[in-house]
C-alpha cells in the first residue's frame, strides 16, 4: 500500500493552532500487518467525517510491519472523541495483540504549517 495522501476533511483556519499526532506502529508477524491494513479502509473513511479533523495522512510498509500515521485535529479532544468512535475504537482493540512495538506523538502547531512533514514525523517517533 502506498502512502495515503494527506487529506484534509475540515480546512483549519488560517494562523490557528490545531493539535498534531503522530504515531508508529510494528506488528509482531506479515499476519498482523495484513489485519491492520484490512482495517485501514474504514477508519480512513470515518477520519473523512470526523469532527474536528483537519488533515491525516498514513504511510505503510507492510513488509517491515511498519504503520505510521500523522493528523492534525481542531483540539486533543477532537482526537479522543474520534479515537473512542466508530470502526477506530473496534480496530485499536482488535490489533492491540497484533502489536509489538507502538510509539504515540503529540504537538501544537499552526495550521499554515500543516502538513508536518514525514522527516518531522519520524524525528519526534524514534
Amino acid at each position: 500500500m502506498p502512502t495515503l495522501p494527506w487529506t484534509v476533511p475540515n480546512e483549519p483556519p488560517r494562523a490557528t493552532e490545531v493539535h498534531v499526532f503522530a504515531s508508529r506502529f510494528e506488528t509482531r508477524t506479515l499476519w498482523g500487518a495484513l489485519k491492520f491494513l484490512v482495517r485501514t479502509p474504514g477508519v480512513w473513511r470515518q477520519i473523512g467525517s470526523a469532527p474536528g479533523a483537519y488533515g491525516a495522512s498514513l504511510k505503510a510498509e507492510p513488509f517491515k510491519r511498519t504503520f505510521w500515521t500523522l493528523s492534525a485535529w481542531e483540539s486533543p479532544e477532537a482526537l479522543k472523541t474520534f479515537a473512542r468512535s466508530g470502526p477506530h475504537a473496534p480496530a485499536s482493540r482488535g490489533l492491540s495483540a497484533q502489536m509489538r512495538d507502538a510509539k504515540f506523538a503529540s504537538w501544537p502547531a499552526s495550521s499554515d504549517e500543516l502538513p508536518v512533514s514525514w522527516t518531522e514525523v519520524r524525528k519526534r517517533l524514534t
